[in-house]
């Protein structure tokens, strides 16, 4: 059986929602955490992992049954998954597919490493974090000024 039948076995289709695709193989749920899906929603949520792939070896994939991801939402999941694609699906078909791509500011998806930063201190203000160089993956705390690597970041969501 070939790799791509055993990846339609394993993944079925969906009539209507978001399929995440080309998830670096085991961060799907960081994914899921970044985007704040918890699963209690009510939406079928398939998350598979280390699946193969002809591209990246293995990787993981999530699909969101009738929930349609906007562009700002996925985006968010830039530092984990760079190499992510959105499909957004509609009656079995794809109608949009398009890549993440790390926005100019992400508010309330990482936490500040800095414990004396306000946005830990105070549970009412969400952080805020400013990307300063995309290429690079440079980013800074918007409260506290602290230069920021994605990996510190990835690791707040834990």
């Amino acid at each position: 059986m070939s790799a791509t039948t055993e990846e339609q076995l394993l993944v079925r289709r969906i009539r209507e929602g978001t399929v995440i695709d080309h998830i670096d193989a085991g961060k799907a749920l960081l994914v899921l955490k970044a985007l704040g899906i918890t699963g209690r929603e009510g939406n079928v949520i398939t998350v598979a992992m280390n699946v193969p792939s002809v591209k990246l070896g293995k990787k993981d994939i999530i699909k969101i049954e009738n929930r349609l991801l906007a562009v700002d939402e996925t985006n968010k999941i830039a530092l984990i998954a760079p190499r992510a694609t959105i499909n957004i699906v509609s009656e079995y078909r794809v109608k949009e597919k398009r890549r993440v791509e790390l926005p100019d500011l992400l508010i309330g998806v990482f936490n500040c490493p800095n414990p004396s930063c306000v946005s830990n201190a105070e549970k009412s203000i969400a952080s805020r974090i400013e990307v300063i160089d995309r290429e690079k993956q440079k980013l800074r705390c918007w409260y506290c000024g602290r230069m920021l690597e994605a990996n510190e970041l990835i690791s707040s969501i834990y």
